[in-house]
């Protein structure tokens, strides 16, 4: 199984909350997203645009994948897997991340 084995406190930076990808530094005041308010990269500064109901959704799916440490392929096969259960969807998907 594949991880991600880049910068973890970039990421928190992406999503604008802390994921807790470090463990006790994210309790302290040395956590980057407390440092650093803003998205990484060269135009992480600017002023952010309005997101569009698409840009939340990707937020949001990239936000749970960083969580769990699951990579894309790996994430829509859980996804997949939770559609074929009953009952619904996105609790399904969360329960099969838990495991």
């Amino acid at each position: 199984m594949a991880r991600y084995t880049g910068p973890q406190c970039r990421l928190c930076r992406r999503e604008g909350v802390k994921l807790f990808l470090k463990g006790d530094r994210c309790y302290t005041t040395r956590c980057a997203v407390e440092r650093r308010s803003y998205a990484p990269g060269i135009h992480g500064q600017k002023r952010k645009a309005k997101q569009s109901e698409y840009g939340l959704q990707l937020r949001e799916k990239q936000k749970a994948r960083r969580v769990y440490g699951v990579l894309e392929t790996q994430f829509r096969n859980y996804f997949t897997r939770a559609e074929r259960e009953k009952g619904v969807t996105g609790e399904n998907l969360l329960k099969l991340l838990e495991r």
